[in-house]
C-alpha cells in the first residue's frame, strides 16, 4: 500500500495538502486553548467572591459561637451572627456558580473552535486521500494479475490524448498495435496508464 504517489509532481501536491491539513488542525487546537485560557480569566471574580464568602462565613460562625457563651444574651447575639454567616455562604456559593459557568462556557467555546475546523479539514482532505490510497491498491492488484499491463495500456488509449504525445506511433496506429499485442507498445501505454493513477511499473 502506497501513501504517496510515485510521480514527483503529484507526490509534492499530496505532501503539501497533508501538511496544510495538519497545520490547520494544530492552529485550531492552539487558538482554541488560547481562547479557553482567556475565558477562564473571567472566573477570577468568582474565585474572589467564593474566597471572601468562605472567610466571612467562617468569621461570623466563630463570632456567633463566641457570642453564645455570653451569659443571658448569648443566644440573642448568636442568631444574627449565624444569619450573616449564611449570607457569607450564599456569597461563596454564588462565586462557585460563576466559576462553574465560566468553566463550562470556556469548554464549549474551545470544543467548537477545535471541532468545526477539524471536521471541515477531515471532510475536504481525508476522503480524497483514502480514495487515492484504495485506488493505488486496486491498481497494483490489477497490474499484477494476468493481462494487467494490457488493461493499463487500454486505460491510456481511452484517456486524454495529450498523454499519448510521448509514445512512438507504430505503423497501423496504437490501437492496432495494442490489439496485436505488441509488447513494446503495451509496455509504453501501460506506463502511461499507471502514471495516471500515480504509480510506476
Amino acid at each position: 500500500m502506497r501513501i504517496y504517489s510515485q510521480i514527483p509532481a503529484r507526490r509534492t501536491r499530496q505532501v503539501v495538502a497533508d501538511l496544510l491539513a495538519l497545520a490547520v488542525i494544530a492552529v485550531s487546537v492552539w487558538f482554541a486553548l488560547l481562547i479557553h485560557d482567556v475565558i477562564m480569566r473571567l472566573a477570577a471574580p468568582g474565585q474572589a467572591a467564593q474566597s471572601a464568602g468562605d472567610q466571612l462565613a467562617g468569621g461570623l460562625n466563630d463570632a456567633g459561637n463566641a457570642a453564645a457563651r455570653v451569659p443571658l444574651v448569648g443566644d440573642t447575639l448568636k442568631r444574627p451572627l449565624l444569619s450573616a454567616a449564611g449570607a457569607g455562604n450564599g456569597l461563596a456559593s454564588a462565586g462557585e456558580s460563576v466559576q462553574h459557568t465560566v468553566s463550562h462556557l470556556a469548554f464549549l467555546v474551545a470544543f467548537v473552535l477545535i471541532a468545526v475546523p477539524v471536521l471541515l479539514v477531515l471532510l475536504v482532505w481525508l476522503p480524497p486521500r483514502i480514495h487515492w490510497i484504495r485506488g493505488t491498491v486496486n491498481a497494483r492488484r490489477l497490474l499484477d494479475a494476468p493481462g494487467g499491463a494490457d488493461l493499463f495500456a487500454l486505460r491510456a488509449l481511452t484517456g486524454p490524448l495529450r498523454n499519448l504525445a510521448t509514445v512512438e506511433i507504430p505503423p497501423g496506429g496504437l490501437a492496432d498495435a495494442w490489439r496485436r499485442g505488441d509488447a513494446s507498445v503495451i509496455d509504453d501505454l501501460s506506463r502511461i496508464g499507471l502514471k495516471q493513477v500515480g504509480l510506476r511499473p
